[in-house]
């Protein structure tokens, strides 16, 4: 179930660099890269003739570019986030040049590995609340990097011109739909920008996958 978690941080209890990092990994952030444009244009009524399909889907990959802008400053990686039901692998490559992190999920236990050795917990939220002291609302991105509200909270949703998502407003994020593409017949977020507070985050994505069970 997602939870409506509220930013609460522990004065030093983390350098800015540590945090930095697992935010990378916990969080879709900002790039530098521009993906190629998709191969037909949008048109009205469609986001509403795959609302059904995009519902329903539980298993995706996707690749990109992404990074982080705060108070701090700024990084970006590379992401490679693969999802299933129960299970999930996000892998973020080259950020801070200190190589890989890779963050897995399984129900009741999640596990990210880095540099710094094998932390686990049973929800990224409570894995972020042991490793900084606060936390972010880690498990509604599976709904918005769809161009999803998460179900288990309110939220108020503007639509563009026609009719698909232009910005999201939900657990005190605002998350703006900047660009999409076409992947395996369905319309899916290319571009996205989420903003908390002074928190800026973005997600270009310049593969999408659906992937079939059957």
């Amino acid at each position: 179930m997602i939870r409506s978690l509220s930013l609460r941080l522990r004065h030093g209890y983390a350098a800015p660099r540590a945090w930095l990092s697992l935010l990378l990994i916990v969080m879709l952030a900002g790039c530098a890269s521009q993906a190629p444009g998709p191969d037909q244009a949008r048109e009205r009524g469609d986001w509403d003739a795959q609302a059904e399909r995009l519902q329903a889907l539980e298993a995706w990959s996707l690749a990109g570019k992404v990074g982080l802008r705060t108070n701090e400053g700024s990084e970006s990686a590379n992401i490679d986030w693969q999802q299933r039901p129960d299970t999930y692998r996000i892998l973020i490559s080259g950020p801070f040049g200190a190589g890989r992190t890779l963050l897995k999920g399984t129900p009741g236990k999640v596990t990210l590995t880095n540099g710094e050795g094998r932390f686990d917990a049973e929800t990224p939220e409570a894995l972020m609340e042991q490793q900084l002291g606060w936390s972010l609302p880690i498990s509604a991105l599976d709904y918005w990097v769809r161009g999803l509200p998460t179900p288990d909270a309110s939220e108020r949703l503007e639509h563009d011109d026609l009719g698909f998502p232009k910005r999201l407003q939900q657990l005190g994020w605002t998350i703006e739909y900047r660009d999409w593409t076409h992947a395996d017949d369905l319309w899916l977020p290319r571009r996205l920008v989420m903003t908390y507070g002074d928190l800026r985050a973005t997600l270009v994505v310049n593969q999408w996958k659906a992937v079939s069970d059957s």
